[in-house]
């Protein structure tokens, strides 16, 4: 899944925070111990547990893969799939005496590295290896079944970790395609930067760049052939008038509007229905930065109207 995926941001956001918190004379301190006086998780299984920001992401998960397999487990405290596949994972780190570690992710806390890995359900659990994502799975899993995941993946990665070290890659020039496109946009010709965009997405899934830029010209081109007046006309049985008028309200810069609209629906409505919905709600976040304040009252908002 490595080339669905691009960790570059977090990367960068994380050498930026780093750099921003370090102060001299600084030493790391232990994880403090739990309220009922037990220690950290990571102290409880010997370092084998791992409690991940976005500000750790690149030390503790991107750098250690280089030398060690990382199995990140995105949960959250409302989640009680994740109650129940947390403590079969921080077992299995515990007894895998160095040959991969968990580090566990709160995704409202740090929901940047669920938007990486493109997480649309949690718990949600990603392998990775030399800095990429190379397995993944969702929902969860008996203790048999990780441990054979977990074996397959190391039985196919062999000896590659141990002595990997990443290599400095040469600046790239301006990729011709993204300034065709962009010279497109800019002259008016709004659908042939979409079909560019497009075209270089589906040759590059990794282009977050070319990804992006066609997300967000399909919404504004797709908004902007509605009728204003479906905010009010639209039928609240009616998913396409709805799906309509969230298009207008965010638009008009009516962001928590537009996500509301869509939850109501996903409230009321099974099937398909209800997957489309749901679909198109995903597809708007991913047109803000996820820690935006009211992306993650909205994800909260569905998570509830699902479960």
């Amino acid at each position: 899944m490595s080339g669905a995926v691009d960790l570059t941001a977090l990367k960068e956001r994380a050498d930026a925070q780093r750099q921003q918190a370090q102060r001299p004379n600084q030493t790391p301190r232990p994880a403090p111990p739990t309220d009922d006086g037990a220690p950290a998780s990571g102290a409880a299984h010997g370092g084998a547990v791992l409690d991940i920001t976005e500000a750790t992401f690149e030390t503790e998960v991107l750098a250690r893969s280089q030398q060690q397999l990382v199995l990140v487990d995105l949960w959250a405290e409302w989640c009680e799939p994740c109650k129940q596949l947390s403590p079969v994972l921080e077992k299995l780190a515990g007894q895998a005496q160095g040959s991969w570690v968990l580090a566990k992710v709160d995704v409202d806390a740090n929901p940047r590295i669920a938007q990486a890995f493109r997480a649309q359900s949690i718990p949600m659990v990603v392998a990775i290896a030399q800095g990429q994502p190379v397995a993944a799975f969702n929902g969860v899993r008996s203790e048999a079944e990780i441990s054979q995941w977990v074996g397959e993946i190391l039985s196919q990665l062999g000896d590659v970790l141990p002595g990997a070290a990443p290599v400095d890659a040469e600046p790239e020039a301006d990729d011709p395609r993204m300034v065709a496109a962009e010279e497109k946009l800019n002259a008016g010709d709004f659908a042939g930067a979409l079909d560019d965009y497009r075209a270089i997405a589906e040759a590059e899934p990794q282009n977050v760049e070319a990804a992006s830029a066609a997300r967000n010209l399909e919404f504004v081109l797709r908004a902007q052939a509605h009728d204003p007046a479906i905010v009010d006309t639209a039928a609240p049985a009616d998913v396409d008038a709805q799906l309509a008028a969230a298009d207008v309200l965010l638009l008009a810069q009516q962001p928590e509007a537009a996500f509301d609209r869509i939850i109501a629906v996903v409230k009321v409505t099974a099937g398909d229905d209800r997957t489309r919905a749901r679909t198109r709600l995903l597809e708007l976040f991913e047109l803000f930065d996820p820690a935006e304040p009211f992306v993650v009252s909205a994800r909260r908002k569905l998570a509830t109207a699902l479960y």
